[in-house]
């Protein structure tokens, strides 16, 4: 027997529910083409000479493969230094969220925490709060308590994502609490309650959870503009914006082959563990 899905064979054999199918794989098409192309356009670009980018009309695929570019663009600016201060932040502010909203997640599902309702709807309501009207009040805040030109600017921020925290306490919601009863019978403290029952447990959901920490800390770029002064603490987003896009006297095919090197690891991460991201999401979505 053939599975159903959404539509059977039978809702084939009506034409408007053929035209309506036709149409939404049309739609799909579409949108799979508009996301591909200009990923496809900076990896051929980034083949080209430079003449050839420049020519019009353009081409779409590259007359010859020049590898040469990405070692040219490798050698362009300091981009190990740059990647390692990439990787420093990803890895404290998964560090904090992992701890600090992990713990705080624990505490609002199993804990007798006082208004745990309302500090729940508090976190939840910071949602519906544009992020830009926080740019400003966290560059004081960070300012005055002399983190400008330090990754800390970029932890302590991390520990308080209303989006992460509702995530990990959803999942930490279908825990259940008969767990932590039986080992707190065994004279169990909180933090080992946590530490080595809920934290296990709760692996797909931070594997869901790294993958997002690891796409903003790659992409993110106007935050680190603000708070980083000094060109040795700069992410790779803020050094291939004031270094790579600014520059003047840089070929564009070179340009094209610096931006394919910083675009190639973040879609290897998706593609890798892409099955984590939609089971994380499942696992952590609101349940009924």
């Amino acid at each position: 027997m053939v599975e159903r899905g959404i539509l059977s064979r039978y809702d084939f054999r009506r034409p408007g529910v053929k035209l309506m199918y036709g149409l939404v794989i049309l739609i799909i098409a579409l949108m799979v083409v508009s996301m591909l192309y200009p990923i496809f356009v900076t990896l051929f670009n980034g083949l080209k000479t430079n003449a050839a980018v420049n020519s019009f009309p353009p081409t779409f695929f590259p007359d010859g493969w020049h590898w040469r570019n990405y070692r040219e663009g490798w050698q362009f600016f300091d981009m190990p230094l740059y990647l390692r201060n990439t990787l420093l932040i990803f890895g404290g502010n998964a560090m904090v969220i992992f701890v600090v909203l992990g713990a705080a997640a624990f505490s609002l599902s199993h804990l007798r925490v006082p208004y745990k309702r309302a500090v729940t709807t508090f976190f939840l309501m910071t949602l519906f709060i544009p992020p830009t009207t926080y740019i400003i009040p966290n560059f004081v805040n960070i300012k005055e308590l002399g983190l400008m030109n330090s990754f800390w600017a970029f932890w302590l921020p991390a520990g308080a994502n209303a989006f992460y925290l509702l995530l990990l306490k959803t999942f930490m919601d279908g825990i259940h609490h008969e767990l932590f009863e039986a080992a707190r019978m065994d004279g169990a403290s909180d933090w080992r309650c946590f530490s080595r029952i809920a934290l296990p447990l709760s692996v797909p959901i931070y594997s869901t959870l790294a993958i997002f920490i690891f796409s903003t800390a790659w992409n993110d770029w106007f935050w680190p503009s603000l708070i980083m002064h000094k060109s040795t603490m700069y992410p790779l987003s803020t050094a291939i914006y004031k270094y790579v896009i600014g520059a003047r006297q840089l070929d564009l095919n070179i340009r094209f082959a610096i931006l394919s090197i910083v675009m190639i690891p973040p879609i290897a991460v998706f593609l890798l563990f892409q099955r984590f991201i939609m089971r994380g999401l499942q696992l952590g979505s609101v349940k009924g």
